[in-house]
């Protein structure tokens, strides 16, 4: 494991890459390679911190689902329940940007859909050009609160029925956040804090990173059109350490660490508990694991051979013909910096591979570190 995940660090390929296998809690591998900077003169540190973007995603889920068991937000509640601003939605039916064909959608947006990626909400693609301007139009992430981000969202149509097609998309968990917030009476990243990262010990996740820590930041890269290594040409690269959104964004907005990810990975494969702080019951953890988009009418289509979507998460439905290795329930996400987990419950594996590198249009991609980690990992682990 060790050669795999040097032989595409250096020079060509990336910085750097921390990896952590916890084998039924217990960690069987651990490695740290590369270097932190561009220049190659900071060797990667397993306490680096990382931009983990998409994989806030469950951290987000979770934070709903535990509202859920308290009674204070509903699955299958209309969003409209909580934010208002979402009744009496419509979606793009035809027509063109300047005059778009607009329809009321014929079923309520729900809590649900907002989990599994099923709103309705579009961010490009040919197929739904129109809804995807008219959202655009309403510049959802020049906000600077979550209140604002959806009430921008709620003013432009969707692009298709919600709970009839499976599309990821930012906007989903981003919407989820704001509700998270009217249903707690608490500001997202307060709940964060107080709910998950302290019960958790989660010292080195959060929106920002203190100043006297940004110096354990790995440099976040991308490749320019001639295919040479580059800093990325973002906020969070030029300042690292500052908030990755104007807002608290539940969507992609989370700094971590390989250690503080795997305790909050390992409360969930442990049913929702971790060295006796109990998050979420053993029967939510279950439904959050299990394939959601089976169960509407009509079953939305699955995004990947043998896979389907949870809450808030891919889910392994058959391994046979799934690109991933694995067990049938098994659960994960990537950020789009080069960040992976992946937790099977059946064999109790939890992995863990963190870098930071943002692939380009235009740019040769580099190669893809996850998958060939997983498929090492299960060679080597014990059936």
């Amino acid at each position: 494991m060790d050669t795999l995940l040097t032989q595409d660090i250096g020079k060509a390929g990336y910085l750097g890459a921390v990896a952590v296998v916890a084998d039924h809690g217990a960690v069987v591998y651990r490695g740290a390679f590369g270097h932190a900077d561009l220049q190659g003169q900071h060797p990667l540190r397993e306490d680096a911190i990382f931009r983990i973007y998409s994989m806030t995603k469950p951290v987000t889920s979770v934070a709903a689902l535990m509202l859920v068991e308290e009674g204070r937000l509903h699955l299958d509640a209309p969003v409209a329940t909580y934010l208002p601003a979402f009744a009496g939605l419509q979606r793009v039916a035809g027509g063109s940007v300047e005059a778009p064909t607009l329809m009321p959608v014929q079923r309520p947006l729900t809590v649900r859909h907002l989990l599994t990626h099923t709103a309705g909400f579009v961010t490009g693609g040919d197929d739904i050009r129109v809804a995807s301007a008219l959202l655009k139009a309403q510049a959802p992430e020049e906000a600077t609160d979550l209140s604002s981000y959806a009430d921008r969202v709620a003013r432009a149509p969707l692009g298709t029925e919600p709970g009839t097609r499976f599309r990821y998309d930012g906007v989903n968990t981003e919407v989820l956040a704001r509700v998270i917030e009217v249903a707690s009476g608490q500001s997202f990243e307060t709940f964060l804090r107080t709910r998950i990262f302290v019960p958790l010990a989660l010292h080195d996740t959060g929106f920002e990173v203190p100043p006297a820590q940004r110096g354990r930041i790995m440099a976040l890269t991308t490749r320019d059109a001639a295919g040479q290594r580059v800093l990325a040409d973002t906020p969070s690269a030029r300042e690292p350490g500052v908030r990755l959104r104007p807002y608290t964004s539940g969507a992609g907005g989370l700094y971590s660490t390989v250690a503080d990810y795997l305790r909050f990975a390992r409360m969930l494969a442990d049913g929702g508990v971790l060295e006796g702080v109990r998050l979420l019951r053993e029967d939510t953890v279950a439904m959050m694991m299990s394939d959601q988009l089976a169960g509407f009418d009509p079953p939305v289509p699955a995004p990947e051979p043998g896979e389907g979507f949870g809450l808030g998460g891919y889910v392994v439905t058959d391994p046979a013909i799934s690109a991933r290795p694995g067990s049938r329930g098994q659960f994960g996400w990537s950020g789009a910096a080069s960040t992976y987990f992946t937790i099977d419950r059946e064999r109790g594996l939890v992995i863990l591979l963190l870098s930071q590198h943002l692939p380009t249009d235009g740019a040769p991609p580099l190669p893809k570190l996850a998958t060939p980690f997983y498929r090492a990992v299960y060679s080597a682990a014990t059936p």
